[in-house]
């Protein structure tokens, strides 16, 4: 089932497929340790994308890194990528590695994705924590969505992606990951990257806003408007233990941007929460 060679930054990982239905799902495994973390990407992103998170964690746990459907090394069938395919395709690879229970670190969408994943499976749930990323959809009309969606099925959708994954690196010196960044991002096929926007965005989709977690909820953010006293309030009550930090200085990347930083931050609340050997 493991084949070695991994996305950039994974090489010392160990590479695995798993189905889901007719399609196959990549994930790689790195660490060890009696407590699994699994990490799961952004919208348009890969399991690359956590690659400086490694080396801070492997010693600490087992961890697991997914490539959702339509992204990275998995499958991309025509088919609809809505949040409960998602989840269907991390619980997938949590029944091929026999994890019982896990801490699930989700960036950007990557968060909405956990947050169904709590919504199928609550007790597969040993903590959330989600990375720039919302534990609720975002507040607007129909109409907004569909404006916001809708130019990703263009066919100038790859202009349209440029400008709006632009804007996730406001801060000056991030020029070369940018770009690092965006051409990954960029090899995603527009029917997953407009298919994710729709499983996100689209009216007839699954709100993925959590009630009560029996388990600690954590959010990391990077500094900006959209992170408000009323978000702040909502992940605090989700449960009894809970954590909400702010990062200075980095855009939506910051795991990529501060890695050190990041790990730290990290490690200090998967510490609090008992999810590090």
């Amino acid at each position: 089932m493991g084949a070695n060679g991994c996305s950039a930054g994974m090489a010392d990982g160990e590479s695995h497929f798993v189905s889901l239905g007719a399609n196959r799902i990549h994930y790689v495994t790195a660490g060890k340790g009696n407590r699994t973390i699994v990490f799961v990407h952004c919208w348009a992103g890969n399991l690359g994308f956590w690659r400086e998170q490694v080396s801070a964690l492997a010693d600490k746990a087992r961890l697991i890194f997914i490539d959702l459907p339509g992204h990275g090394q998995s499958d991309k069938p025509q088919t609809a990528y809505t949040m409960d395919f998602f989840a269907d395709a991390v619980l997938a690879v949590l029944n091929a590695e026999n994890v019982d229970k896990a801490t699930f670190i989700g960036h950007s969408m990557g968060g909405a994705v956990i947050c169904r994943v709590h919504h199928r499976a609550p007790e597969k749930i040993a903590a959330l924590v989600s990375v720039d990323g919302l534990l609720c959809r975002p507040p607007g009309t129909a109409e907004q969505a569909r404006a916001l969606v809708a130019p990703f099925g263009s066919p100038q959708y790859l202009d349209h992606a440029k400008g709006f994954i632009s804007t996730f690196f406001p801060v000056p010196g991030s020029e070369t990951l940018r770009d690092r960044v965006m051409s990954e991002m960029l090899a995603t096929p527009q029917h997953v990257m407009f298919g994710a926007m729709l499983g996100m965005f689209g009216a007839d989709q699954p709100d993925w806003i959590l009630q009560k977690v029996n388990a600690p909820v954590a959010a990391i953010n990077a500094r900006s408007p959209w992170w408000n006293a009323g978000y702040e309030n909502y992940v605090r009550s989700l449960a009894p233990q809970s954590d909400y930090v702010m990062m200075e200085g980095v855009g939506h990347f910051l795991m990529l941007e501060q890695p050190a930083t990041f790990n730290a931050t990290l490690s200090a609340i998967l510490q609090k929460f008992d999810a590090l050997a």
